[in-house]
């Protein structure tokens, strides 16, 4: 049953985050540079053809990367990677070298792919939107990995206390 919030911002954020919807790390590679954050904006956006929007904060600095970029990797995360949520949550590419902290091997188009993850998929950028203060890259998968079965993703309400190290 619904309650009643006074004001219809605070509704709206409790409502969203009722949702508890999946949380992703997008990872980017641009003149051999790599970037990557944590994502909690993104939705499959089309079935025929398969699309993928993917929303990155315009004060992170994986969005400058991307912003260059002509691809990305999307991971999807497991419930135990909370540890891998926290160094592209909390951390910035531009006083950490996040890749020197986790596992991960050149994937296709040279883009970084993180191993400790359920599953990815790399997407051909197609198009940016700004939506305010994120840009929406809408993908293209081209290559992917699937999760195993029974595999449960790493939720919203896991990660929300995190404090961004997205400040350029």
């Amino acid at each position: 049953m619904s309650r009643e919030v006074d004001d219809s911002n605070d509704a709206f954020d409790l409502t969203v985050a009722a949702s508890d919807a999946p949380v992703w790390i997008v990872t980017t590679r641009v003149d051999g540079h790599r970037a990557g954050c944590l994502v909690g904006f993104s939705t499959q956006a089309s079935i025929e053809p398969r699309r993928f929007l993917v929303c990155l904060s315009k004060r992170n600095h994986t969005y400058h990367v991307a912003a260059r970029a002509e691809h990305l990797a999307v991971h999807l995360l497991s419930d135990e990677s909370l540890a891998l949520a926290h160094l592209f949550g909390s951390e910035t590419g531009l006083e950490l070298d996040k890749f020197e902290h986790c596992d991960w091997q050149e994937g296709p188009h040279t883009l970084p792919i993180l191993t400790a993850t359920a599953g990815w998929f790399v997407g051909e950028i197609l198009d940016h939107t700004d939506f305010g203060d994120h840009v929406g890259f809408l993908l293209a998968p081209t290559a992917a990995r699937a999760p195993t079965p029974d595999t449960p993703p790493l939720r919203y309400g896991a990660v929300a206390g995190l404090i961004p190290g997205n400040q350029p």
